[in-house]
């Protein structure tokens, strides 16, 4: 029966249509179960009627003829209930409606099984047989497993339907919204350019040759093209990029050293195996090898050898990409972006970028946001290989892509696009104000940062200090633990360009969704695993040469605060203590006259929430990670796109959570502040601010948004507002409550304004 599953799906993927997909089904499925009948009814959203759109048994011109509402036939009853349902005498419920027009009064026993995607009711597979008889709980199983794989088979086809700008019946339509993950912010309106790979290594086949030398040198040649392409890339982003950030490229270019893939194609050949036949080997090897891991950012490995091996095969076949022509605001989209195609767009000429695969941890998404491009990845359902030339809305804010998009939805995003050019052109006079309420509450915004790119980012967006800097980056680009020498560097160039701003480094935070190539870590469940500073106190040679870095790069200049992620209890507090002192005595010791830098833990886990006081009297500051106390709190995983409406810092617990950190901190007398994409969130901004945290920090492109809010709100208004809100137990009453109280204070036009809704 797996076998003739795996059949039935395979087939109907490779249908051209919806209607061909439906035909596919209703036929395979009335022959593995032997019926009479097989019917399949699709939901029609806009009229609510299930509508008969395929049928095996039935007279086919009643297919887009029959329809009925969830309230009427059996069709509607196992719509509606969302479960089978399985009768002997089809004809004796008292919910059974009969349409001449089928013929089905013949056929007495029914079985109907709803298919659902994503939650959400899409249609009713029906079996039905001449003879009374009560299906067997066999038959049941297959039918409901058939149905469960089918729903996203069918989700595509109609998806593939929309994006032509037609509906399931063929006739135009307006746009359709596919949702992913946020990879990085701000919103685009733009032309799709597909980037589909440069050469297919899975139909190479194996091919013996006499002549390796010839072989050899083909190969080698393909290997100084794909060089000179990266370092060509490398340049044409010099403009956009700092050093740190074009270090990407230098991954791919290891990665073709005579010391790793370079050397296994060589030897295979060496063999007398053909060039292209090695290649397909080594790459298919080390692909699979990736894919098989646990681990986000190992896996995105696999998409840097894919993408490497396609481009020499590209070389090895001669087969050159035809020129690809990029419009004005060129959207990209690929299943599977890389480095080195964002590299290949023409400066000034690209609005958004939009990838199949990927996590926001990617290498493209690290890239993304440092250029400040609105960006989408994992895109659930997206039949990418069909969008080329069509308009599409890019909200990287919400991680949402939409195609077609009808005229109002079109005027509204634009409104978004102009409001941001509008905000950034107004930033100098902006800039040099504080953030200050009407009734003169003063709270500093900082920003989050990584990449060196982001320094200007900030200043050009006034930023008070860095409430986060992800000391990780640097790691994550490199090819091994970067020496004490290199880290003071990095660390130092961050000091100067905020000094006498405070700067917060965050120790080293892998794990979970951040890994290093060198330091793999698998885990079954890595953000309930070894992460964070469970990893650095494990290898306290790795903390303490990052603490002494730190020490060193702040002589002189005594703006460096020290930041411990993922604490959950005081005994690591303890043992991250005891060894930033030793850092601290050692550095002295050689020379360095460093005082001691203030020490904070980040509350991230709920453990910590309620340690807050005993927390707080170990250590000189507290910050709030939004993003991970939110996930943990909810047991959501941000970066999965099919819980991701789950994931939602206005919920209730959250905001209980935030309220009793600050209160705890400050009955020790201790600063809290808080960082991630709540803090970036005008609307919720207000609420932090109310809730007394003593300062937010935040992506640097959302930093004038929350200023400009925040001076036009009054405290003391805006504790009223956290106060009734806090009465509210479901998140939605949240969200609809504070969008109407900041809209009747004049304050709609910075509330979400890059989601507009109309759909």
């Amino acid at each position: 029966m797996l076998n003739t599953l795996r059949k039935i799906v395979q087939e109907v993927n490779a249908a051209k249509d919806l209607k061909a997909a439906l035909g596919i089904i209703v036929l395979r499925v009335q022959e593995a179960m032997g019926s009479q009948v097989c019917s399949v009814y699709l939901l029609d959203p806009q009229a609510n009627r299930f509508v008969l759109m395929a049928t095996e048994g039935l007279n086919k011109s009643s297919i887009g003829q029959v329809s009925m509402a969830p309230n009427e036939g059996l069709v509607g009853l196992v719509g509606t209930r969302e479960e089978p349902l399985n009768l002997e005498d089809a004809a004796a419920h008292p919910r059974y409606r009969y349409f001449a027009e089928t013929g089905e009064e013949r056929f007495a026993s029914f079985l109907g099984a709803p298919i659902i995607h994503h939650r959400r009711v899409v249609g009713v597979v029906v079996v039905q047989q001449k003879e009374r008889r009560q299906f067997d709980e066999g038959e049941e199983a297959f039918l409901v497993t058939m149905s469960a794989q089918l729903a996203g088979v069918i989700a595509h086809a109609e998806a593939t339907g929309s994006i032509r700008g037609l509906d399931r019946g063929g006739k135009r339509t307006q746009e359709a919204k596919f949702v992913g993950v946020p990879g990085s912010p701000g919103a685009a309106v733009g032309t799709a350019l597909v980037v589909l790979p440069p050469a297919d290594l899975d139909v190479v086949p194996d091919k013996p040759v006499t002549d390796i030398d010839a072989e050899l040198a083909l190969f080698q040649n393909a290997l100084e093209g794909v060089r000179n392409d990266m370092r060509t890339l490398s340049a044409k982003l010099a403009t956009q990029l700092r050093p740190e950030e074009r270090a990407l490229f230098d991954v791919y270019l290891m990665m073709l050293d005579d010391a790793s893939l370079g050397s296994e194609v060589t030897e295979i050949i060496k063999t007398g195996q053909w060039a292209q036949g090695a290649l397909r080997q080594v790459v298919t090897e080390h692909v699979n090898r990736f894919e098989l891991m646990d681990d986000a950012y190992l896996r995105e490995r696999a998409s840097d050898v894919k993408d490497l091996g396609r481009r020499l095969l590209a070389y090895l076949q001669q087969a050159h990409q035809q020129a690809l022509v990029y419009s004005d605001n060129t959207i990209l989209v690929s299943e599977e972006l890389t480095p080195a195609m964002l590299g290949e767009v023409p400066e000034g000429k690209l609005a958004g970028l939009v990838s199949v695969m990927g996590s926001g941890n990617s290498h493209v998404a690290i890239l993304a946001r440092a250029m400040g491009i609105p960006t989408v990845m994992g895109l659930v359902d997206f039949p990418y290989s069909k969008v080329d030339g069509i308009e599409l809305i890019v909200d990287g804010y919400n991680g949402e892509v939409f195609t077609n998009p009808s005229e109002i939805l079109t005027k509204q995003y634009a409104t978004v696009v102009a409001d941001e050019r509008e905000l950034a052109k107004g930033l100098d006079a902006l800039r040099e104000l504080p953030c200050v309420t009407t009734d003169g509450h003063r709270i500093p915004l900082w920003v989050n940062t990584g990449l060196l790119a982001d320094v200007a980012r900030a200043q050009q967006r006034g930023a008070e200090g860095v409430g986060l800097y992800r000391t990780e980056v640097p790691f994550m680009i490199n090819q091994r633990f970067p020496s004490e020498k290199e880290q003071l560097a990095i660390y130092r160039e961050q000091l100067q360009a905020f000094h006498p701003l405070p700067v917060t480094m965050r120790s080293l935070d892998i794990g979970g969704d951040k890994s290093l190539s060198y330091f793999p870590i698998n885990e079954e469940n890595p953000f309930l695993g070894w992460r964070g500073i469970r990893v650095t106190l494990d290898h306290p040679e790795i903390f303490l040469v990052q603490a002494r870095a730190m020490l060193k790069a702040s002589e002189g200049l005594n703006n460096l605060r020290i930041l411990l992620p993922m604490i959950s209890g005081t005994h690591e507090v303890e043992e991250a203590m005891h060894l930033i002192h030793r850092a601290w005595g050692e550095v002295r010791d050689e020379g360095t006259d460093v005082p001691m830098p203030p020490v904070g833990v980040m509350v991230e886990i709920p453990a910590a929430v309620y340690l807050t006081r005993e927390l707080s009297r170990q250590v000189d500051f507290l910050s709030v990670g939004s993003n991970d106390l939110t996930q943990y709190l909810l047991a959501v995983d941000r970066n999965n796109p099919r819980v991701a409406d789950l994931y939602d810092y206005l919920h209730p617990a959250v905001l209980q959570a935030l309220q009793h950190v600050v209160n705890e901190a400050h009955a020790e007398g201790k600063p809290v502040s808080i960082c991630g994409e709540m803090a970036g969130d005008p609307a919720a901004a207000v609420l932090l601010m109310a809730m007394g945290f003593d300062s937010l920090s935040m992506n640097a492109t959302n930093l004038p948004k929350v200023k400009w809010m925040l001076r036009q709100v009054s405290y003391a208004k805006s504790r009223e507002l956290l106060a009734q809100l806090m009465k509210i137990d479901n998140p939605q009453v949240i969200h609809s409550s504070l969008q109407l109280a900041l809209k009747n204070q004049g304050l709609g036009r910075m509330i979400n304004p890059q989601a507009p809704k109309t759909l």
